[in-house]
């Protein structure tokens, strides 16, 4: 068996059209597109050509697309650039407890400086109630940012109703769509969003590259300094081959999100009822329906992440045990623990992620060798001989299928 790669919410392969696109704009073709002589305006064209691609993918203007680093970079923009901008109007903010740390560390730098924010709770599937984002409104709120999948545990939240609520009481509406662009439908209009970040390097292309999304009329201040690009919103010089790759990335990713999300899920389904069948002390985080469509996210008691990583890699297989961003901290996942997970069950996690090229006989094969590797680690670790003990659950109790 060939190394196996389920880590495609962390990145994922650049499709091979979308690198050999990319490279002309590296060699022959290699202006600036700032420059205005010939060499800029080739350079400039393709430029465009790729931000009309990338506003017709979520329903938008071209002018609304305004290019980033990826989605961290688009994350702080839209949150500190609208607090920013907004200021005079109200010091407010509306975030929930399970969003990226791109959005919650922005959100901290702000209370710092005066700002006030709302960390919304999140049911035990980690999803945000909209009714808990209209009680949290007050007459400071300037800005609502929910994300629209969580990238640890897959749960896909309700942002159209969230994203109406913010509308009906005349508050921006930011949503991280890194981990849904390629997987559901996104559409702005439809899902009633003002600001949207998007990375490309999430959907077969490359790093380095995403974009927000800025809704005509939402007021923001740039947050970096030393140039007019992007109409004065986002200085430095475009990354023009990663423009080109993002381009063509996500017109491809949206073309075949249907057929790969039917596929997908199918392979998810499966991974969840085998593995939960076969292992005991189990727990299946995030929604059980409403979820990504490649996303898997399993708890196993008695047994710590990290060994469990390791011991997949030895196998072949390249798994997480939550965001990519975090994989150095020993903390266990703070949208783990939103959900109501002990630290013990939090550290014993499990991030599984599918992408277009997995196949059945791969999916098989984890299903074959996780159960093996779970039963190696229990027999080593005292709290699964102890298990019978008070304060360990039962199977029961954490067995969620």
């Amino acid at each position: 068996m060939n190394k196996i790669y389920l880590d495609h919410s962390a990145t994922t392969r650049t499709d091979e059209d979308v690198a050999s696109a990319m490279l002309e704009y590296m060699t022959d073709n290699f202006g600036n597109p700032s420059s205005i002589h010939s060499f800029g305006r080739s350079a400039r064209k393709p430029v465009e050509e790729a931000r009309e691609k990338i506003a017709q993918a979520i329903g938008a203007e071209p002018n609304e697309i305004i290019f980033t680093s990826g989605g961290t970079e688009a994350d702080n923009l839209a949150v500190r650039g609208v607090a920013y901008a907004n200021k005079k109007r109200g010091n407010h903010i509306i975030t929930s407890s399970i969003e990226h740390h791109a959005v919650l560390d922005s959100c901290k730098a702000l209370e710092r400086e005066g700002f006030q924010v709302t960390y919304l709770p999140v049911d035990e599937y980690g999803m945000v109630n909209p009714d808990d984002v209209r009680n949290a409104l007050t007459d400071q709120t300037i800005l609502v940012s929910v994300m629209h999948a969580n990238n640890e545990v897959g749960t896909i939240q309700p942002i159209k109703e969230i994203g109406a609520v913010a509308r009906e009481n005349g508050v921006f509406f930011h949503s991280d769509t890194v981990q849904s662009i390629g997987k559901i439908p996104v559409n702005v209009n439809e899902l009633n969003i003002d600001l949207l970040s998007v990375s490309a390097h999430k959907f077969y292309g490359p790093k380095g590259i995403g974009c927000l999304y800025m809704r005509k009329g939402v007021r923001m201040l740039p947050i970096s300094f030393g140039g007019s690009q992007e109409r004065k919103r986002r200085p430095g010089t475009l990354n023009v081959p990663g423009i080109i790759g993002f381009g063509l990335a996500i017109e491809k990713a949206v073309k075949s999100q249907p057929e790969q999300a039917s596929s997908q899920a199918l392979l998810r389904d499966k991974l969840i009822k085998e593995l939960t069948n076969k292992i005991d002390y189990v727990k299946l985080n995030g929604h059980p329906t409403e979820r990504l469509p490649n996303n898997v996210n399993l708890s196993f008691q008695f047994i710590e992440g990290e060994s469990l990583l390791l011991s997949l890699d030895m196998k072949g297989i390249a798994a997480s045990s939550g965001s990519a961003c975090t994989s150095g901290s020993l903390d266990p996942s703070h949208v783990l623990l939103a959900l109501g997970l002990s630290h013990e069950i939090a550290h014993g996690s499990l991030r599984l992620t599918l992408g277009k090229d997995n196949t059945e006989a791969e999916i098989d094969y984890v299903i074959q060798v996780l159960p093996e590797i779970v039963e190696k680690l229990r027999a080593m670790s005292p709290l699964y001989a102890n298990r019978g003990k008070a304060g360990h659950q039962s199977k029961e109790c954490c067995l969620n299928v």
